[in-house]
């Protein structure tokens, strides 16, 4: 489970996460949504460190991710996989080279060991034998798959995915939706979804969090979105399906 607790952030005096205080649990599919500009992705990036709060508190299971000292942050980050919008893999590295990268950062495998987690984490993503091609040798969808095998290689307990359908084709999407469920399930993990895609929302979501000019304005189960009551999330869902 991660939790935040009246985590603020200010850029230049102005507050643009203004006390989010929520929860993530863990073996479910935890979805973000809101409009553009509105902290979503701030938020996500407070919580994985790439930003420090100006106020409040990260709890990895329990643990103060915002005060850890530097090598019990470092553990903390060896479980955290992260799912880029633009998949982020290195085009001058082979599809195993960039499964393989993480590996070669964090842990002390031999070489036979970190070849038989890139094929294990390969054969998750359903891409068997694609080790040896570069990125521009396959889709945009392969490459998706290729990033989710690579942010799980660690053998991780969160996982963070930003906009992980964006460029993708519906059927594509909808296919990278199933194996983010298929393996939030099956490893147990914490996943956590920025995305605009209310299809993804509804399709595999399990919890909600609204985002709203750096407020939680609302959050519960996906099941009782359409009943929310909340006029600034119903016009946002009207929005984007209209969008």
């Amino acid at each position: 489970m991660i939790e935040l607790r009246d985590v603020r952030k200010s850029f230049e005096g102005v507050e643009v996460l203004q006390g989010i205080t929520t929860k993530f649990e863990t073996g479910k599919v935890n979805l973000v949504i809101g409009s553009s500009g509105h902290g979503k992705s701030v938020m996500m990036k407070c919580m994985v460190g790439l930003l420090n709060p100006t106020s409040g508190n990260v709890f990895y299971d329990d643990r103060d991710f915002t005060n850890l000292e530097y090598n019990k942050l470092r553990e903390v980050r060896k479980e955290i996989g992260m799912l880029f919008q633009g998949t982020a893999l290195f085009d001058s590295l082979t599809v195993e080279e960039n499964v393989e990268f993480t590996l070669k950062m964090f842990t002390n495998m031999t070489k036979a060991e970190r070849r038989d987690r890139v094929n294990f984490c390969l054969e998750q993503v359903d891409m068997i034998g694609i080790n040896s091609k570069f990125p521009a040798e396959i889709s945009g969808g392969m490459k998706k798959r290729v990033g989710i095998a690579r942010a799980i290689a660690l053998d991780i307990k969160y996982l963070f995915c930003d906009e992980p359908n964006s460029g993708l084709d519906p059927v594509t999407s909808r296919l990278i939706d199933e194996l983010l469920k298929q393996i939030t399930e099956e490893f147990n993990i914490t996943t956590i979804i920025n995305t605009h895609d209310m299809k993804t929302v509804f399709d595999i979501g399990d919890d909600v969090i609204f985002i709203h000019k750096g407020v939680n304005e609302w959050s519960g189960k996906v099941n009782d979105i359409k009943d929310s009551g909340n006029e600034m999330l119903t016009n946002f869902i009207k929005a984007s399906f209209f969008d």
